[in-house]
């Protein structure tokens, strides 16, 4: 009974009500204002963007609570990504605000451009979400260094099609939210950091679900690509 009651305080502390309620509850206000009031705007982007960005952060936490609920936690909202993170997001309101001042006409422009960046941001958040549900108990926002009893290699479902699903969703979102906001050079900005990061992010995952699964894995990797052009 003693090990329970740990147990339960350890998850308890690690999800505080308070914290977990007043995120969501915040998390759910941006998405309702802004996604409500991009329809009676004229320009419409920034909101639309300020609700994507508020429903990826929410939908981390609920479906990591709903299928790997012995790792959820309250970071798992992902708001503390790192500096970086909210640096970029900053810059992206920066130029975006920069350019809507001193060349509206161009910012007024592209609606392409834009319909295709709407369409990569919902694409993507449906893919990370898919990848998080199929996965179940086996996904994790920390890459793993030891295999556990639990561990077991997926391949079925969207892992017939991407080897990194989570990754390819993210990619394709965050680039798609830059040109949305019709940002031409934060857009060229995200996707060298991504390739940066995801090319060294991989390299390491995959070197550890090797040792995993061996050739089981090695097999896999040779018929499912990653996702994400040139990686």
């Amino acid at each position: 009974m003693a090990s329970v009651d740990i147990d339960y305080r350890k998850r308890f502390d690690d999800n505080p009500l308070s914290e977990v309620s007043a995120t969501s509850f915040v998390l759910g206000g941006i998405f309702g204002f802004s996604a409500a009031i991009s329809l009676t705007q004229q320009y419409k982007p920034i909101y639309l963007y300020a609700a994507s960005v508020s429903l990826f952060h929410f939908l981390e936490y609920f479906m990591t609570s709903k299928f790997q609920p012995t790792k959820v936690t309250s970071d798992s909202f992902l708001l503390n990504n790192g500096l970086e993170y909210l640096l970029a997001h900053t810059l992206a309101l920066l130029e975006t605000f920069i350019e809507l001042y001193f060349f509206p006409n161009f910012k007024r422009s592209g609606h392409y451009v834009k319909i295709i960046g709407l369409c990569l941001v919902i694409f993507g958040q449906i893919l990370r979400t898919l990848a998080m549900a199929t996965s179940g108990e086996n996904f994790s926002h920390i890459i793993e260094h030891s295999k556990k009893s639990s561990h077991v290699l997926v391949t079925s479902g969207i892992y017939g099609y991407f080897r990194h699903p989570s990754y390819v969703g993210f990619f394709y979102w965050a680039v798609g939210t830059q040109m949305l906001l019709l940002n031409p050079v934060i857009s060229m900005l995200f996707i060298v950091l991504l390739y940066k990061f995801f090319s060294g992010r991989i390299k390491y995952e995959e070197s550890t679900l090797v040792t995993f699964f061996g050739p089981k894995y090695i097999a896999y990797r040779k018929k499912v690509p990653v996702g994400i052009p040139f990686l």
